[in-house]
């Protein structure tokens, strides 16, 4: 399942489990269409990693804090902190490959 973040429950959200991978997007983006359907299944398929998402345009002081200036960034926050990101559209396996290192 996947969580849509916002000011209020941003905080909460990033250091509500171990891992968090949380998608900056915006509805117009392309690639962000694009990668809507895989992160939505990687989700499906890692109950054990929480998936959230950040509509940049909704959501403008979350982008600016978490230094997001392209989209679609992915961030993995572990313990509340950002330890990697990637700005641009992955396949299925680069984003399990991101998050799980493999």
């Amino acid at each position: 399942m996947i969580t849509v973040l916002n000011v209020a429950n941003f905080d909460e959200a990033i250091k509500s489990a171990d891992t968090v991978i949380v998608d900056f997007y915006a509805d117009w983006c392309g690639p962000c269409k694009m990668m809507g359907p895989i992160v939505d299944a990687f989700a499906e398929e890692n109950p054990d990693i929480k998936v959230c998402k950040v509509n940049i345009d909704n959501e403008m002081e979350l982008a600016y804090a978490n230094k997001v200036s392209s989209i679609p960034t992915l961030v993995m926050f572990k313990g509340g902190e950002a330890v990697k990101r990637n700005v641009g559209a992955l396949s299925k396996m680069e984003l399990d490959t991101f998050v799980k290192g493999e």
